[in-house]
This record gives C-alpha cells, sequence and structure tokens, in this order.
C-alpha cells in the first residue's frame, strides 16, 4: 500500500488567485511546523511543487531519514491564467458567467488562458499513479497545493469536482490517502497537527 501524506504549504497571505505565480510561503510559525513534522513518518519519500511556497515548505520538513525527491512542475496548483493575480471579485465582475461555471460546474471549464480541472487532474494524477507504480509500499509526503489536494481527494472519495471543493484545506494541513491494488481511500481530510 502506498500512503499518500498530502501537505498544503505555508501560507502566502495573498488576497488573489495564486496558481502558477512563484510567490513564498510564510515559514515563520515554527511551532506548528515542527508539529506538523512530528505528525509526518520519518520514514518517509519527500517530494514538493517547484513552486518556491511548496519546495521551502518541503524543506522546512526536511529529516534526516526522508528521502527527498526533485520539485515537480506537475506537482503545482492549478493554471489561473490570466486570472493569477487578480482579486475573486475583480475575476467575477470581469467574467460572470465563466467564474461561476468554473466553481459550480468544475470539469472543463477553464479561464482564459489557463486550464480546467479535468486537464490539472490529469496532470497530477499522472505524477501521482507513476508513484504508485514506483513505491508501491511507500510513504510519501507531497508537498502541494490546495487544489493539488483536492483533485486527489476527489479521486480517493469517488466524488465529483465540485464535491471535492466542498471540503477545506488549511495550509500546513496533512490530508492522509492510501492507494492499493487501484483502490484508493481517504483516511485523513485536512487534519492540522
Amino acid at each position: 500500500m502506498t500512503t499518500w501524506h498530502w501537505v498544503r504549504h505555508g501560507p502566502t497571505h495573498e488576497k488573489a488567485f495564486v496558481g502558477w505565480r512563484d510567490v513564498p510561503a510564510d515559514l515563520s510559525d515554527t511551532a506548528q511546523i515542527a508539529r506538523l513534522n512530528t505528525h509526518l513518518p520519518s520514514a518517509a519519500l519527500l517530494l514538493s511543487s517547484d513552486l518556491i511556497r511548496a519546495s521551502a515548505t518541503a524543506d522546512a520538513i526536511a529529516h534526516p531519514e526522508r528521502v527527498r525527491l526533485d520539485h515537480n512542475s506537475d506537482l503545482r496548483e492549478f493554471n489561473f491564467g490570466e486570472w493569477d493575480g487578480q482579486h475573486f471579485t475583480e475575476v467575477a465582475s470581469q467574467y460572470p458567467d465563466l467564474s461561476r461555471a468554473y466553481w459550480e460546474a468544475p470539469g472543463d471549464v477553464a479561464p482564459p488562458g489557463g486550464e480546467s480541472w479535468n486537464q490539472a487532474s490529469a496532470r497530477i494524477n499522472t505524477v501521482v499513479d507513476v508513484m504508485n507504480a514506483a513505491h508501491p509500499e511507500a510513504h510519501i509526503i507531497a508537498v502541494a497545493h490546495i487544489g493539488v489536494i483536492l483533485t486527489q481527494v476527489q479521486r480517493a472519495l469517488g466524488v465529483t469536482a465540485y464535491k471535492a471543493l466542498s471540503h477545506t484545506i488549511d495550509n500546513l494541513s496533512v490530508t492522509q490517502l492510501t492507494h492499493q491494488s487501484g483502490v484508493w481511500s481517504a483516511r485523513q481530510i485536512n487534519h492540522c497537527p
């Protein structure tokens, strides 16, 4: 069984869409990072998105027994295209029908110049599938983004994208999902150590 420990990166304090923009995480809460580190398995593979908010968070939870893998650009947050950096109300004002459909009917709806839920999910699933095949008995700590984690929650629960979006994924939380012989299960969603 492969056990995934999905960690959402530290907070960015951004008040706008943050997709592929490379903004840093605030990792000043060392007590919370220490609790997170204690909660995670010592012996594990550790990988992250290549965006600095995720890679720096992964570096903050590095451990001598954790094998640090290369950053992976396919674990990036959703590409919000032209919406990246805009406030949510600004996007809703400029694209009222499209932005409503993006949240209410996620799937093939994409922001201008960005990617849809289904496109992002396929990109992320490919990474996860390769890791599951290569490491069928491993613990994998993956530091990524809310959208990335929600695609995997959707997969583990077998629910719609819309239903997956109803889950909260806090910064520095852990979502534990397992995979064995093609079967997924969710052990913990949004656990804040």
